[in-house]
């Protein structure tokens, strides 16, 4: 088989959210049953075959408020990657600037990070060794990000915060390689129905609880990703919005998938994403 250079779509299985019947509530625990050996959940997935259309060269089609997600093209300081406190250092403040920059915003919290590397044969059950993320989601729901800013801002500031714009923004990059091998996939707002596509999802951790949002299988969705992103190149995710109105995207489903377009012996991806709360006066 002869592989396109820079295909302009790929076919390929994603998968998808089946809610728990009966109108339950669907929920997830963050540790592993150690009986188990798996993390408890009440739901399904299904795979299903979809089109993904390869944005390279036409970048400007999507933006955070339209499509929900926009790529960029800033090489980061830190290039290393291997020490949580050291990215903490010098990784988090350089990318606070960069937030703003992009998005024009006034003040940017990262509350935290996750580094993956793709091992196959992991399970991504370990924490030190978390995998690509292989069903479709929303980091956040609404009710999930107001309470990011009670937990991670001061109680005094969070009033007048949250009387203006606020955002969840997650900022996605490969790191040491281009991420040919599973990618990452992106649905456009523009394509998803609201009211029918997504579901919450409770997040169980011992102490509290946090919400994503599932997502039901829609064939109207229209799938993006920018093949071979290389580390110099960055994805803004947006997970949630206080604008609710219908006049901007609010959150971006997403996945990583096995693109059978990658080349053999391609490395694993490997790639970092940052979680911020990030403001506007």
């Amino acid at each position: 088989m002869t592989i396109a250079l820079n295909p302009t779509t790929t076919p390929a299985n994603i998968n998808y959210f089946i809610p728990p019947p009966d109108g339950v509530r669907a929920y997830r625990r963050i540790n592993v049953d150690p009986e188990k050996g798996e993390k408890e959940q009440n739901y399904d997935t299904i795979p299903k075959n979809v089109v993904i259309e390869n944005v390279r060269g036409k970048e400007e089609s999507v933006t955070l408020d339209t499509a929900g997600f926009q790529f960029f093209n800033s090489p980061a300081k830190h290039t290393s990657f291997t020490d949580d406190a050291e990215i903490e250092k010098e990784y988090y403040p350089e990318s606070i600037e960069l937030i703003k920059k992009l998005t024009g915003a006034t003040r940017v919290v990262l509350f935290d990070h996750t580094v993956r590397r793709r091992r196959p044969g992991q399970d991504g059950r370990d924490p030190k060794l978390r995998q690509p993320a292989s069903i479709v989601h929303v980091d956040q729901s609404v009710a999930a990000s107001v309470a990011r800013v009670h937990r991670h801002l001061p109680p005094s500031d969070v009033p007048a915060l949250l009387q203006r714009r606020f955002q969840i923004i997650n900022l996605w990059r490969p790191i040491s390689h281009a991420a040919l091998d599973w990618p990452l996939a992106l649905c456009d707002y523009r394509s998803v129905d609201t009211e029918k596509d997504i579901l919450p999802v409770a997040l169980i951790y011992p102490d509290r609880e946090g919400e994503t949002l599932g997502v039901k299988y829609n064939p109207d969705h229209k799938w993006k990703y920018l093949r071979g992103m290389t580390p110099d190149e960055l994805v803004l995710i947006k997970c949630a919005d206080s604008i609710q109105d219908g006049s901007v995207a609010v959150f971006t489903p997403h996945t990583s998938f096995e693109d059978p377009t990658t080349p053999p012996d391609t490395p694993p991806r490997e790639s970092i994403e940052l979680r911020a709360l990030v403001f506007y006066d």
